[in-house]
């Protein structure tokens, strides 16, 4: 029988496997829209293509099974973690406030439905089922929020040039920075919590 490790290991080939082709075509739907530059500047102006990539460089550094220093990165229990707790706001948000908003079709969709369920529902159980658990701190939860908190400020200091917001919810031209800080305080209080759930959870499992 395959030890836990081995299980582990095969099952970090299909997080991989849909996530990286997920991101690939996401990016090349947007590369129609404008010029590459740009676009490329905007594909990573999005949370949900953040988070899928932390996902994608987790779980392929664990899949690929290398040694090098860069990828030892990625297989750290904190960032392992910071990655399920981002992986599971990306989910739930659009489930709850984004996904009525708009109604992709065709390849939109595909990509639509991998990075914001298939992905964080397989990088989840991985991440609950099949790794080891036991070395995050209360304190974690806390030191996650800086990753939301940096790509807040990315999204105001471009708005303010461009004009432009990744999420409704965050347009400060349409609803002013007091609803959009409000906003995205209720968002931040949303990585807290879950983030203390997933410290509670490693520290039981």
């Amino acid at each position: 029988m395959p030890s836990r490790a081995a299980f582990a290991n095969l099952f970090a080939v299909i997080v991989a496997a849909v996530a990286w082709p997920a991101l690939m075509l996401q990016y090349w739907l947007m590369l129609w829209s404008g010029p590459p530059g740009e676009e490329t500047v905007r594909f990573l102006s999005f949370f949900t293509i953040l988070s899928n990539l932390l996902v994608a460089l987790v779980a392929g550094s664990a899949a690929t099974g290398g040694n090098w220093a860069v990828w030892r990165i990625w297989r750290g229990p904190r960032v392992r973690g910071l990655a399920a707790l981002s992986i599971t706001v990306t989910c739930l948000v659009y489930a709850t406030v984004l996904q009525g908003q708009w109604h992709p079709q065709g390849p939109q969709l595909l990509a639509d439905r991998s990075l914001h369920y298939a992905v964080p529902l397989l990088y989840v159980f991985w991440w609950v089922v099949l790794l080891p658990h036991g070395a995050l701190r209360w304190a974690d939860a806390l030191r996650w929020l800086a990753f939301p908190g940096l790509f807040a400020l990315w999204t105001f200091a471009r708005g303010a040039v461009v004009h432009e917001y990744p999420y409704p919810f965050m347009d400060v031209t349409r609803l002013g920075y007091g609803e959009v800080l409000l906003n995205t305080g209720m968002v931040g209080a949303v990585f807290l919590v879950i983030g203390l759930i997933y410290v509670a959870l490693d520290k039981n499992l």
